[in-house]
């Protein structure tokens, strides 16, 4: 190879991988898309066939990214009129107490749901080193005004349809148990479940259904035909998408709507957009 197409190469390699570097901080990030998803849930309602549920997960509230983006997301899922809507935790990057005058700005918007609007924390709403409950009791508080019903190891009904929410993992209450013995496998049920490592223990009491969760981010970037590198789970089944477990419980997990840090590639933020049918 001569002296000319060695810089050639070098020309082409920089260029390359200066527009996959632009590309990965300024544009997918902010590419959010609309996943349609169907949903069958046993003993469904046969008013509810045909309704929309979405998820929306990991918004990040914080110093990180310009929360514009995520009031537009919200606007274009307000569009869709959705029927449910379920938030699925991680609503801040917590640093200090301005976090929460950022996210009551950006709950000006909240996306409800024409039928209910469902919620559970994720493991950063409980502060530095998840360990903070004051942090969750207040993020909980801004839910609340905001019209989203906050399930912490609890339940609710809406039009016929059932909700589990169990709080997150990490944090100081995740307490199951609270939850899971007394609820009614007859019901038509969708469970809401921040980190998706739950699946693999033993606090289910024969619960079958679906269960919608969040945390990984999809990883945030995942190199064509390979797996994320970077996951935050013990399980790497979980890193978006569907999984079939094996037991009549479908785990979806969300891939965010917002990041820790403005960064992604071949993993688009998503809010997704069930129908329920009957299964």
């Amino acid at each position: 190879m001569t002296r000319r197409q060695v810089i050639r190469l070098g020309t082409l390699t920089a260029g390359i991988g200066g527009i996959t570097g632009f590309y990965s901080w300024q544009v997918e990030p902010y590419w959010m898309e609309f996943v349609h998803q169907q949903m069958p849930v046993t003993n469904l309602p046969a008013d509810l066939a045909g309704k929309t549920l979405l998820q929306i997960s990991d918004i990040h509230v914080g110093n990180r990214f310009n929360p514009r983006y995520l009031i537009e997301s919200f606007r274009a899922a307000q569009a869709l009129d959705p029927d449910f809507v379920v938030y699925t935790g991680d609503y801040v990057s917590y640093e200090n107490a301005e976090q929460f005058g950022q996210l009551e700005d950006v709950l000006r918007h909240t996306v409800h749901g024409r039928l209910g609007t469902i919620g559970i924390l994720g493991n950063h709403d409980y502060g530095r080193s998840w360990a903070e409950p004051a942090v969750a009791e207040r993020i909980t508080e801004l839910l609340k005004a905001a019209g989203v019903t906050v399930l912490r190891n609890a339940a609710t009904t809406r039009a016929g349809l059932h909700f589990l929410g169990l709080d997150d993992y990490y944090g100081t209450n995740f307490h199951p148990d609270q939850v899971m013995p007394q609820h009614d496998t007859e019901q038509p049920t969708v469970l809401l479940c921040h980190n998706p490592d739950v699946c693999d223990m033993d606090v289910w009491h024969g619960y079958r259904g679906w269960i919608l969760a969040g945390h990984t981010h999809g990883g945030q970037v995942k190199p064509p035909f390979l797996n994320p590198p970077v996951l935050p789970v013990r399980n790497e089944r979980y890193a978006a998408g569907r999984v079939d477990l094996q037991d009549d419980r479908t785990l979806y997990v969300n891939r965010a709507l917002g990041c820790l840090w403005p960064l992604r590639f071949n993993v688009r933020p998503e809010i997704t957009v069930f129908e329920l049918t009957a299964a």
